[in-house]
């Protein structure tokens, strides 16, 4: 099977050489075929712990929390000083600094490589750096990014696209469309629906779909046909243009398109900014059904990536759950979280039931914490209480939580992993938490995913 790389692409996978003669772990054991990155954006413990305590009434209840490798993961940026235990424990302003962004972290996770904030696919001197997906595609492998934000944002971008600012988005988008050889990306950013699913009468706006010009050329099935050579051999390979919610649903069975973009109606995100209540208890407000959750996304991807027998890489963000933390909304944090939940399900009841569990490596992470989330204080001397999780109230009750901050924070996160390679991590550990436990640098995605894939046959 013929490389699916672009010819510009050869620079900077000579940098990925280097970096794989600094992986200091080999996979050990049979390497994995695909590879599944699954980030939930601004998403700490307590995120999840808060929607477990709401849809369950217990503090653990996700059956990647019971996966075999549990680890934590330090998130910060290049110049920035690392996560140190010792303070962020006994100094409660402690992780207020040295917070990262998704655009930083990002490409930490895809290219194993820090970088400053702000920055997609570029070391802190502006070199370009390959990614995850782009070795996987010199591999012969397929490739796909989906989100519930706009598919230009930070997360996916920083797993696809090369620009010195994450909010050049409509650059970003050209990129991801034009010049990537990406088979799948999904996500919102659609410029004739508002967030309500609703049409409007004058477009909102075409950045994050990479300008008028790129549109017009989807909508005519036109857009891609610049592509280099794939592994079929076929110079022009354009994308295929979903919208509609059964649309996206029918492309997680059966025959499908081997390339597809998938843009939501909806334009910033799938449900986070429709109407109603963002005060309310979770799912008080309607949703929009006319756009497809997170799961039926990747059901689909899987679906169309699947089919590759040299196996795949997918990148799998549930971007609002940042957005609902910037904006210290718990209810809706509980909606954003519980979607991503359903498609973490979607990739292991796909694992299981096809057979490709000993063959896929399902890696569920956040890229940073947001908004400070922790217990209740019982009054307001009472700091060391916040250091506590959420207090439940029952299932259906919001639990007592607290926000102390409406921006991201330097707190670990935690790392899930299964499948073959998910051992390897250990090996990155950096550091030991009194609370977290063991924990890797954000790096070590990149670096584990690298080194285990690139060995497989």
């Amino acid at each position: 099977m013929r490389p699916r790389i672009h010819l510009d692409r050869v620079a900077a996978l000579s940098l990925l050489a280097a970096l794989w003669l600094s992986v200091d772990a080999a996979c050990s054991g049979p390497p994995p075929l695909s590879a599944v990155i699954m980030i939930s954006d601004g998403c700490g413990y307590n995120q999840i712990a808060v929607t477990n305590l709401f849809t369950t009434g217990e503090l653990a209840a996700q059956p990647y929390e019971l996966f075999p490798v549990r680890l934590a993961m330090q998130t910060h940026s290049a110049g920035q000083e690392p996560y140190d235990p010792a303070r962020a424990w006994s100094e409660f302003e402690y992780v207020r600094r040295h917070a990262t962004d998704s655009a930083a972290a990002a490409t930490a996770m895809a290219t194993g490589v820090k970088t400053e904030d702000g920055v997609i696919g570029l070391d802190a001197e502006g070199r370009e750096l390959a990614n995850v997906l782009e070795a996987a595609e010199s591999w012969g492998k397929a490739t796909g990014v989906i989100t519930t934000v706009p598919f230009s944002h930070a997360t996916p971008a920083g797993f696809v696209a090369h620009q010195r600012s994450r909010n050049d988005y409509e650059e970003i988008a050209r990129q991801m469309i034009e010049r990537s050889s990406v088979d799948v990306i999904m996500g919102c950013g659609h410029p004739w629906y508002d967030d309500d699913g609703q049409q409007v009468d004058a477009p909102l706006g075409y950045r994050y779909v990479g300008g008028q010009d790129v549109w017009a050329a989807l909508a005519a099935g036109q857009a891609g046909l610049q592509i280099d050579a794939d592994h079929d051999g076929v110079l022009n390979d354009p994308w295929h243009l979903v919208e509609e919610r059964e649309s996206f649903v029918r492309l997680g069975s059966g025959p499908a398109p081997k390339r597809v973009l998938g843009v939501a109606r909806a334009h910033s995100t799938l449900q986070y900014r429709r109407r109603g209540a963002t005060d309310a208890l979770p799912f008080a407000a309607p949703r929009n059904e006319d756009v497809p959750t997170l799961a039926e996304m990747t059901r689909a991807a899987l679906n169309i990536l699947g089919s590759d027998p040299e196996g795949f890489v997918l990148m799998v963000e549930g971007g609002a759950v940042d957005w609902a933390c910037h904006d210290n909304r718990a209810g809706r944090l509980v909606e954003e979280e519980d979607d991503f939940n359903r498609a973490v399900q979607a990739v292991i009841d796909w694992a299981d039931q096809t057979g490709r569990a000993t063959r896929t490596l399902i890696i569920v992470t956040g890229d940073h914490e947001t908004g400070y989330l922790t217990r209740a204080a019982r009054d307001s001397q009472d700091v060391p209480w916040a250091y506590e999780p959420p207090a439940s109230r029952g299932p259906g009750q919001m639990p007592a939580l607290q926000w102390n901050s409406g921006s991201h924070t330097s707190s670990l996160v935690p790392l899930f992993a299964r499948g073959p390679a998910a051992e390897a991590f250990r090996a990155h550990v950096v550091g030991q938490d009194s609370h977290r436990g063991p924990y890797v640098d954000n790096t070590a995605i990149a670096h584990v995913v690298l080194a285990c894939l690139r060995q497989s046959p």
